[in-house]
C-alpha cells in the first residue's frame, strides 16, 4: 500500500522543542517563549468574549487585527496578511513560490530548520549556504543560488545575530525571487528591516505574537509586503486560517505596545546578565538580539549538560546538527529561572 507522495515518504519531519503539560514543575528554557504573561488588555478580551464569535466563521482577512497592526507599525492595512502563526505564512510562501528544481528555496545555515521541512513537503529543491564563523551574510552565494524564495531570519536562531540592513538591501536589489525576512524575534532587537518592504516589491517581513507578545499558544503571526506580492499569497492561504478568538485577542495585544515593550526590556536586561554570568562560568556566548543565547561549554559536553539539566527539571535546546553539537541554545527566562539554571550548571561543572 502506497499512502503518501514520494517526497513525504522520504522526508524527515520537523521536531519541535519539548512541550511538557501545563503545570508541570519544570523550568522551560528550550522554545524561546516569553517568561512574562500577555497584556492584561488581551486577557480581558478573552475573558469577556461574546460567544457569538464562536458560532460564526471568522473574518477571512482578520481585518480587526490588520487594523491594529496598521496602527501600531504605521503601515497600510492592505499591506498585511495574517496567519495561524508566522509558520503558517512560511508554508503559504513555499507553496506559492517554490517548486522542484526550477524554483528553489535558498537560505543560510544554521537557521530555522522548518524552512527545510516545508521545502521537502512541496517538494522544492533546497540550497543551504553555510554561514561563515563570524555569521556575516554570504550575499554573493545567496544571489548566485538564484532562489525563487530566499529566507533570512533576522534575528537568526540559533545564533542570535541581526543581519545588517545594508546587506539585506543589497540582497533584495539583486534577487530575482522573493526575499522573506523572518523577524520572529524582532521585539528584542536593536533594529528592523520593515522599511525595505516599501523599497522593494519582492520583500516580505514576517512577524509573530509568540515571542514579544507572550502569545505562543494563540498561534498568530503576520506578514507585511507590497499588495502585489500579497495578492498571490491570498490565493494560496486557507480561507479561514485565523480564528475569531486569535483575531480579537491579538488585536488587543497589538494595541498595548507599552506593555509589550516593558516586558521586552526586562528580557533584554536579563539576557545581558545571563550572558555575563555564563561567560564567568567559562562558556563562550555570542551576543544575541533574540530572547535566547547560544552558549558553548568549555569542553565538548553540550549534550551531557542538556541531558543532565533535563533530569533536574530544566529544559534547554540541544541541536544534533553540524556546527551546533557543542552548543546549547538557552531561552532567557526571568531572573529567578536564570539563576536556577546557573546554580545547576555550577553544580554540574
Amino acid at each position: 500500500m502506497i499512502m503518501f507522495r514520494p517526497a513525504i515518504a522520504a522526508m524527515t519531519g520537523y521536531t519541535p522543542g519539548e512541550q511538557p503539560k501545563p503545570g508541570t514543575p519544570i523550568i522551560k528554557l528550550n522554545t524561546n517563549e516569553n517568561p512574562y504573561p500577555p497584556s492584561p488588555k488581551a486577557v480581558e478580551v478573552l475573558r469577556t468574549l461574546d460567544i457569538e464569535w464562536l458560532r460564526r466563521y471568522p473574518d477571512p482577512y482578520a481585518r480587526e487585527f490588520c487594523n491594529a497592526v496598521s496602527e501600531a507599525l504605521k503601515v497600510p492595512s492592505d499591506w498585511i496578511i495574517v496567519g495561524n502563526g508566522s509558520d503558517d505564512l512560511l508554508n503559504t510562501l513555499v507553496r506559492a513560490c517554490a517548486e522542484g528544481s526550477d524554483r528553489k528555496v535558498v537560505y543560510p545555515m544554521p537557521t530555522y530548520v522548518l524552512y527545510r521541512t516545508l521545502s521537502a513537503m512541496q517538494p522544492a529543491e533546497v540550497v543551504e549556504i553555510p554561514y561563515p564563523e563570524d555569521f556575516q551574510l554570504p550575499i554573493d552565494k545567496l544571489i548566485a543560488a538564484n532562489g525563487a524564495i530566499t529566507f533570512i531570519a533576522s534575528p537568526n536562531s540559533p545564533s542570535g545575530h541581526c543581519v545588517p540592513l545594508t546587506d539585506l538591501r543589497q540582497l533584495a536589489s539583486q534577487l530575482a525571487g522573493v526575499l522573506v525576512i523572518d523577524e520572529a524575534y524582532i521585539d528584542f532587537a536593536e533594529y528592523s528591516a520593515l522599511s525595505l518592504v516599501q523599497e522593494f516589491e519582492n520583500v516580505i517581513v514576517l512577524r509573530t505574537l509568540s515571542k514579544g507578545y507572550s502569545l505562543a499558544g494563540l498561534r498568530l503571526g503576520f506578514g507585511i509586503a507590497n499588495p502585489k506580492l500579497l495578492a498571490g499569497l491570498f490565493k494560496v492561504k486557507d480561507s479561514y486560517n485565523v480564528d475569531a478568538i486569535a483575531t480579537l485577542v491579538g488585536a488587543a495585544a497589538m494595541r498595548d505596545q507599552q506593555y509589550k515593550n516593558t516586558c521586552a526590556e526586562k528580557v533584554k536586561a536579563s539576557r545581558a546578565k545571563l550572558t555575563i554570568d555564563l561567560r564567568k562560568l567559562g562558556f563562550t556566548v555570542r551576543d544575541s538580539q533574540g530572547n535566547f543565547v547560544l552558549a558553548t561549554p568549555t569542553t565538548s559536553q553540550a549534550e551531557y549538560l542538556y541531558q543532565s539539566l533535563k533530569q533536574r527539571g530544566i529544559l534547554v535546546r540541544y541541536f544534533n546538527q553540524p556546527g551546533l553539537t557543542d552548543k546549547l541554545r538557552i531561552t532567557v527566562g526571568n531572573d529567578e529561572q536564570n539563576q536556577l539554571l546557573l546554580t545547576n550548571l555550577i553544580d554540574l561543572s
